[in-house]
């Protein structure tokens, strides 16, 4: 698995989870404003964008695994 251990993944994690934490601490009323952005979207074009997202981490932590 890109030679990553435990420790990397769980570290990982928890920073996801430190960032989503100060946008739900910090700017609420502006995730409600980003929601109701997303909704007007089409959903191909949201899968697409998520598709992306992925893409960009795997190709992120596979630059991350090589240093």
């Amino acid at each position: 698995m890109l030679g990553l251990s435990w420790d990397i993944i769980i570290a990982g994690l928890g920073m996801a989870l430190v960032i989503e934490g100060l946008v739900f601490a910090l700017a609420p009323s502006r995730l409600d404003n980003l929601v109701a952005f997303l909704a007007t979207i089409p959903v191909e074009t949201r899968r697409l964008i998520g598709f992306g997202a992925l893409v960009l981490g795997v190709v992120l932590l596979a630059f991350g695994a090589s240093l």
